[in-house]
């Protein structure tokens, strides 16, 4: 491709937050539940490359199609892969998009149909817009949606934080993950996160890097993992609470992870933290089995406390399109208790 950014392109992103941040210069847009997708047009040719630059253009025919009669002939497009389901955006749809079997993939694109919500440019013909401070590309991105002949959905936008409020009460229902807040002068800066994010839950995604059995069969809890800044996979909690034929599924679902003989793993040599503290090992009170560190999925958590979850996290989804290197430890929200911020004022 002759653009001004070739594939793959790491997206910039957002971090965290408990609360809707209020200032001056903050633009508010709608969190979308789907897979972040950059799409590169030059020309006939169309990639839609993920988060962590794989391709999904075998995946969304349709989409490849519509791209390439909304986008001008030479862009560089940031936004969302989303379906919409009869009760809101339906991400289990999505995720059974990503398949091996073309003529499934096929079916699908006719059955549920993916829709592309942009909202950021980051190229547009020989101009690369990343330098640019976000309002501009915004502005442009508006005068490229309005020169289309359909196809392509752009994100509503406001700078009224009372708007955003209303959006992360009333948006919830129709499946759509939150609010995302960027400031107006902001570059595009590539795999940072610079961006806040509110969510209805706090939520991270986590490298399955092994399970423990339950004592009634299957899969009792999931043990996760998170990267540091030093490139090292840290264990973070478990994932638990699932119903007998869950635990069941699981097992299966768990088993092409399995270690084969004589592969590594990250915590072969690792002590555990807490009470229960075992070396990998045919522990029978523990049952823990090392699972190769590529799986991740999302969970739900109440609290954090250090680099460890306080109670069991509650397990959302799988996240086929997340690499589990980009599953890091500054996905964490930081939430310092209300009493203990009062004692130290006092004090």
């Amino acid at each position: 491709m002759a653009l001004p950014l070739t594939p793959p392109v790491e997206p910039m992103l957002a971090k965290l937050v408990s609360e809707l941040p209020v200032a001056e210069g903050l633009c508010y847009e709608p969190k979308w539940d789907g897979f972040r997708t950059i799409v590169f047009r030059d020309g006939a040719e169309v990639e839609l490359s993920s988060r962590n630059g794989r391709s999904l253009t075998r995946y969304f025919p349709e989409l490849v199609a519509a791209l390439r009669a909304a986008l001008p002939e030479r862009c560089v497009v940031d936004g969302e892969i989303v379906i919409a389901g009869p009760a809101g955006l339906d991400f289990e749809a999505l995720l059974q998009r990503i398949h091996p079997a073309s003529s499934r993939v096929a079916r699908l694109a006719r059955e549920t149909p993916a829709a592309f919500v942009a909202f950021d440019l980051l190229a547009e013909g020989d101009d690369d817009l990343c330098g640019s401070p976000f309002a501009a590309r915004r502005q442009r991105l508006e005068r490229l949606a309005g020169r289309t002949r359909g196809g392509l959905a752009v994100t509503p936008q406001t700078a009224d934080p009372a708007v955003a409020a209303d959006w992360l009460a009333r948006f919830e229902g129709a499946g759509l993950d939150g609010v995302v807040a960027k400031a107006a002068d902001l570059p595009y800066r590539f795999g940072q996160r610079v961006m806040w994010k509110v969510k209805h839950e706090r939520t991270v995604d986590c490298v399955v890097a092994g399970y423990r059995d339950h004592k009634q069969g299957g899969v009792g809890s999931l043990v996760l993992g998170l990267y540091d800044a030093h490139g090292t996979l840290r264990h973070v909690g478990v994932c638990s609470g699932f119903s007998a034929r869950r635990r069941q599924e699981l097992a299966q679902e768990l088993a092409p992870y399995q270690l084969a003989d004589g592969e590594p793993h990250p915590w072969h040599e690792a002590r555990w933290a807490g009470p229960t503290a075992s070396r990998w090992s045919s522990d029978a009170e523990l049952a823990l089995h090392p699972l190769r560190p590529t799986l991740v999925c999302e969970v739900a958590y109440d609290h954090h406390q250090g680099d460890r979850f306080r109670h069991a996290t509650a397990f959302r989804r799988w996240r086929p399109d997340r690499d589990p290197s980009s599953c890091t430890m500054d996905q964490l929200e930081v939430v310092a208790p209300v009493e203990l911020a009062e004692v130290f004022a006092a004090r």
